[in-house]
């Protein structure tokens, strides 16, 4: 997860770097159809395999969702500071927690909620309506957030049944099928340098997407999820070092906001879970 959070940090850096000029829906189209030939080894090994149908479904509906997302994700990020992206993005795990009790089953307890309102606060710290007009790249980033929630939810649940590498590759197919419409309605054709930027993008992104799969099925959401947090460092980094962009200091207030309360919310699961499989004394002597 940490290697995640560097990918997926490098990938906000290069997005940002070739801005707006290219179609949100486009660009991201081209960095999946890209990823989809870094791919071709394991299509081969799933055609050999014969996937199961009801789990072809499965990935075709988190493409969907994951697609639409990743439009939203490329949108804001050509319009507002990478840091604040990624500050954002933190409400997702507050979207993974309530998802969890609905579709997982998991009880939505007290500090739960606690977690999930204290997260949400850390937001509107960030976005601050009423004192400043909220951009329409901070609302395709906050939109963007659930949909991510719902792709991560459902990877958690496929790597009961699939490999890593077959989660990751039918992402990309689906992905890349859900943006085709919309590439085809806005296209231009892309320079040598965009396309060669986007290659590269491709190629860091899929590893982050193996990477984050891997630790998915290594370990439960509330021990991967923390970690996720280093992210806003090398985000920040890249945002001053790169760009020039000055620290918000309402961003980094509302981000550490938003990380104190999802690491609550995991660092309480971790005990209760641990209560759970840890036996009384009693039996521990017999």
């Amino acid at each position: 997860m940490a290697l995640t959070g560097l990918c997926f940090a490098s990938v906000t850096g290069i997005v940002r770097y070739l801005g707006s000029d290219l179609p949100a829906v486009e660009a991201a189209f081209l960095r999946y159809v890209i990823g989809l030939v870094l791919l071709a080894p394991v299509f081969v090994k799933i055609i050999k395999v014969s996937l199961p149908g009801r789990d072809v479904a499965g990935f075709a509906v988190r493409g969907f969702v994951h697609g639409f997302g990743v439009i939203l994700w490329f949108f804001a990020m050509a319009r507002i500071p990478v840091a604040e992206v990624t500050a954002i993005g933190y409400v997702t795990p507050i979207f993974v927690t309530v998802g969890a009790a609905f579709f997982l089953g998991e009880k939505l307890h007290a500090r739960r909620l606690a977690g999930v309102f204290a997260g949400l606060f850390g937001a509107l710290v960030i976005l601050r309506p009423g004192f400043q007009d909220i951009s329409i790249g901070q609302l395709a980033q906050l939109l963007a957030a659930p949909l991510f929630a719902t792709s991560y939810l459902m990877a958690k649940s496929m790597t009961r049944r699939s490999d890593p590498d077959v989660i990751v590759a039918m992402l990309s197919l689906f992905c890349t099928l859900t943006l085709l419409p919309g590439a085809i309605l806005v296209w231009r054709m892309p320079t040598v340098e965009e396309i060669l930027w986007l290659a590269l993008t491709a190629v860091i992104a899929t590893i982050g997407h193996f990477t984050m799969t891997q630790a998915l099925k290594a370990a439960p959401i509330a021990v991967t999820q923390p970690v996720t947090f280093l992210q806003i460092v090398w985000a920040s980094l890249l945002g001053i070092m790169l760009f020039g962009e000055p620290v918000d200091p309402f961003v980094v207030l509302g981000s550490g906001i938003i990380v104190a309360s999802a690491t609550y919310i995991s660092h309480r699961e971790t005990i209760a879970a641990r209560r759970q499989i840890t036996p009384p004394s009693v039996s521990t002597k017999l």
